[in-house]
């Protein structure tokens, strides 16, 4: 179990916001294979959709670069072993 061992690099979330994205980083790595990352970022995304509403979107790997606009307050960014997780609410236009 990796709990506690996540490490925010970025975010403008909400602290309680902050630990959902990290406990359903959790519960997704105990669910699947950690090499099964499209797997895990459904299941993070499904997870955030269901609590805050549709709209969220969540990348998962151990190297991306990415560019995107997000909602103010819908952020992070972290790495929890060799993985790094992006999850953010997109912009309304």
């Amino acid at each position: 179990m990796l709990e506690g061992k996540a490490m925010v690099e970025d975010t403008d979330m909400p602290v309680k916001m902050q630990l959902q994205a990290m406990s359903a980083a959790y519960k997704a790595l105990d669910r699947f294979d950690v090499l099964d990352c499209r797997s895990i970022a459904a299941h993070i995304k499904k997870e955030f959709d269901m609590i805050h509403g549709p709209g969220w979107q969540c990348v998962v790997g151990a190297s991306f670069g990415c560019y995107f606009t997000h909602s103010k307050g819908s952020f992070i960014y972290f790495k929890l072993g060799a993985l790094r997780f992006l999850v953010f609410k997109g912009a309304a236009s």
